[in-house]
């Protein structure tokens, strides 16, 4: 069992194997609102943008919204701050696609009572079973940086600058857990019985 403490201020983060002057002349690419749509899980609560946060209020179950503009390309990587307003279960549940917008897996945060983080799903098994399962505090209404590595054969994933997911991807089976959760795919955002804010999600192009 991996066990990690989140602490530390919200920090702006760049690839670690690039030099930093030439990572910050890669081009940034921010998601419009107004290509996000409200995903009707059934009762779901509200999903709206307000000055560049977006704000999930808690659900029955999920409650979601799922990206319709250009899609990052592997090998990229991604980042976006979250923050859990009230509730007691995952308050990020960030799906991306990997190799294409068919192989798509989800980043949870804060699930199985609030402290469960992994990828759902390796080999057909869950975040909260398969090897990439770490736990952590999450306090409410503090801003968390989410950064996720894409590349041909690795997954990785930081929360406040500590690694908490490094997955070897070759021979592995990725994909999402099968429910409703796929309406999230290829890129969307959705918290369960947990109401949070996301803001600042972008991308950006790792290949030479």
């Amino acid at each position: 069992m991996k066990y990690f403490c989140v602490m530390g201020l919200s920090l702006t983060l760049v690839s670690c194997d690039r030099e930093k002057g030439e990572a910050d002349e890669i081009a940034w690419i921010s998601t419009d609102t107004a290509d996000w749509n409200e995903i009707q899980f059934g009762g779901e609560g509200s999903a709206q943008w307000s000055e560049g946060v977006l704000s999930l209020d808690a659900g029955v179950e999920l409650t979601g919204t799922q990206y319709s503009g250009d899609l990052p390309e592997m090998p990229y990587e991604l980042e976006l701050e979250a923050r859990k307003m009230a509730g007691a279960d995952f308050f990020c549940g960030l799906t991306f696609p990997v190799s294409s917008k068919d192989e798509c897996v989800t980043l949870i945060i804060g699930g199985w009572g609030g402290g469960t983080v992994g990828i759902s799903s390796v080999n057909g098994m869950d975040a909260s079973e398969n090897e990439t399962t770490t736990y952590g505090n999450f306090e409410d209404q503090r801003w968390y940086a989410i950064r996720v590595l894409v590349e041909s054969e690795k997954l990785s994933v930081f929360i406040d600058g500590e690694q908490v997911v490094d997955l070897a991807t070759s021979g592995r089976k990725l994909g999402l857990r099968p429910g409703v959760i796929e309406s999230c795919a290829p890129l969307g955002v959705a918290a369960w019985q947990t109401a949070s804010e996301i803001r600042g999600l972008r991308w950006r192009s790792l290949a030479d």
